[in-house]
């Protein structure tokens, strides 16, 4: 089994030797040029930043990362969060907790996106498209989960085992931001609205999801979307966002039909507005609810509730209308503990906290041609941006540091591969492939705008001619800035480039907080490859 990453052992070193007998003038100019590096394991980094303080108290958001649209249940003793993930591969992740508070990844429903050739990086790809929004829930032992993937019509996905395969039934037509609800009397309900409208139309659906029987518009509320539907002490309640003031309104009826009340809850300078409540084991509601919150993205934050006169009000009775920064945990007893982040590559599948930047190629990538690394072979792209096979992983706050180990000792000439970040800006450090190993480094930052990618390279012509190298992406979160560092023995490190700026963008970029990435292109059709020892994510290191 291949050592952990963060293990200690013996290092090895590589060494070119120059002027060897035989060899001719070119040759050992090549081996002149050669730097010696070391091949050893990534230095342990500092702990990422927990949301469970270990001492029955948690502090807002349990998950300081990019997780929006939730969509939260409860089954028996355990919690599902389904959430967005926009053009990223596998998509439709859900996660899974006993506590509201510590969570761990569970599955993605779906394994390729459909119904648009951007989704394979043509014409300049789908960012922003995709899947987001999407509502989970469970009836008799079946879960369900409605999602409208752009480009298509809106699917109900159901399976009797959530880790397992998800069937889907495809309805007639698109229902934006959709929301499941089973009545008491198994009535299978979906509502939707549109942000620039707000009119909520309400559809009944077929016993087992698969068409519509009814549609009828039951409400408007001016600019709501993102409905989520309970049902308490008689009333039907409506969960809606409204995107142009960060807000949160909450409706409720004694019918379906109406009439409609309507109240104001919270916003995101109290706490976020686009969420819903759920259930504890002993009866008891818990809010949870996303907020904007800059280059991070958008994170959900919980909270406790109580109820006045039939309406939820958010926080606690000493405190209402506010989600807490610091609370008691909802469920107490259970570890501390974060989602999977650092990886060996020692597996054969790819943990879940990856994700492809669009679809990828599959004969493309692979963890078992040189078991205990993630091999990628580069194809033909423009650049950065349109690049395939792009894997990433989420960024934590308030700061995260991201490191890899590379073996570039097969890049070949016109191959470019590395590590940095993609969001509406993106930043990496490529080894630029030459001629009989000559690589070099490049450092470049590039801001997605309305016009396009405008391109600004730092650095380039840095010597590479090494076999083993070690690549470092900074983010904080609390400063909106990142840097990007590298490293031939992986303790003497180099910045590269200068700072570079955070940020999101819901009309540019990824619509999604920044992204940690590693790549791997070429000019043209390409021989080479890319060797990925390790991953390590860490949080921010102590002051020297």
């Amino acid at each position: 089994m291949k050592p952990s990453l963060l293990s200690v052992f013996a290092l090895g070193s590589f060494f070119v030797l120059a002027g060897c007998s035989g060899g001719t003038a070119e040759e050992a100019s090549v081996a002149d040029n050669r730097i010696a590096s070391v091949d050893r394991p990534l230095p342990e980094g500092a702990p990422l930043r927990m949301a469970d303080h270990g001492d029955g108290t948690f502090t807002n958001p349990p998950l300081w990362g990019d997780f929006p649209d939730p969509s939260i249940i409860r089954v028996d003793n355990t919690f599902f969060f389904a959430t967005t993930t926009f053009a990223n591969v596998p998509a439709l992740t859900i996660l899974e907790s006993k506590d509201l508070v510590n969570w761990q990844y569970t599955a993605h429903l779906i394994d390729r996106l459909e119904g648009d050739g951007a989704y394979d990086l043509e014409d300049g790809g789908a960012y922003r498209k995709g899947i987001f929004a999407p509502s989970l829930r469970y009836h008799e032992g079946t879960y369900y989960l409605a999602v409208t993937p752009v480009g298509l019509n809106t699917r109900i996905y159901y399976t009797d085992d959530i880790r397992g395969d998800w069937q889907y039934h495809e309805l007639d037509r698109e229902a934006f931001d959709p929301a499941l609800f089973f009545d008491d009397d198994g009535t299978f309900y979906l509502a939707t609205s549109l942000g620039y409208d707000g009119t909520v139309t309400l559809l009944v659906l077929s016993d087992d999801g698969s068409e519509v029987i009814k549609s009828d518009e039951i409400y408007y509320n001016e600019g709501a979307e993102g409905t989520k539907i309970l049902k308490r002490n008689g009333y039907y309640y409506m969960f809606h966002s409204i995107p142009r003031r960060l807000g949160m309104t909450v409706s409720r009826a004694r019918d379906f039909y109406g009439p409609w009340e309507t109240v104001d809850q919270i916003d995101d300078t109290t706490g976020g507005h686009q969420g819903a409540i759920v259930d504890l084991p002993d009866g008891t509601d818990y809010g949870f609810v996303m907020v904007d919150a800059g280059a991070i993205g958008r994170m959900t934050n919980i909270s406790p509730m109580h109820w006045v006169d039939d309406w939820p009000v958010w926080g606690t009775p000493d405190a209402p209308g506010q989600v807490p920064a610091k609370a008691d945990k909802p469920i107490k007893g259970h570890k501390a503990e974060m989602p999977a982040t650092s990886d060996d590559f020692a597996a054969e599948h790819l943990g879940l906290q990856w994700q492809w930047n669009h679809n990828p190629v599959r004969e493309n990538w692979s963890l078992t041609e040189r078991p205990g690394h993630l091999r990628l072979k580069p194809l033909a792209a423009e650049g950065f941006w349109t690049a395939r096979n792009t894997l990433t992983q989420k960024s934590w706050g308030p700061f995260s540091r991201g490191e890899v180990k590379l073996d570039i000792s097969s890049l070949t000439e016109g191959d470019h591969c590395g590590f940095g970040m993609i969001g509406k800006y993106s930043a990496y450090i490529s080894v630029d492939g030459g001629d009989k190993g000559q690589h070099t480094l490049s450092m470049t930052v590039s801001e997605d705008t309305t016009d396009g990618q405008v391109l600004d390279r730092r650095a380039e012509g840095i010597n590479a001619a090494a076999n083993h190298l070690y690549l470092r992406t900074d983010m904080d979160f609390e400063t909106d800035r990142g840097q990007a560092a590298y490293s031939f023995d992986a303790e003497n490190w180099t910045v590269l480039g200068g700072d570079f700026p955070l940020a999101f963008d819901w009309q540019t970029g990824t619509f999604q907080g920044e992204q940690f990435a590693i790549f791997c292109y070429a000019d043209g059709p390409s021989a080479g490859h890319l060797d990925v020892d390790a991953f390590q994510l860490s949080g921010r290191p102590p002051a020297p």
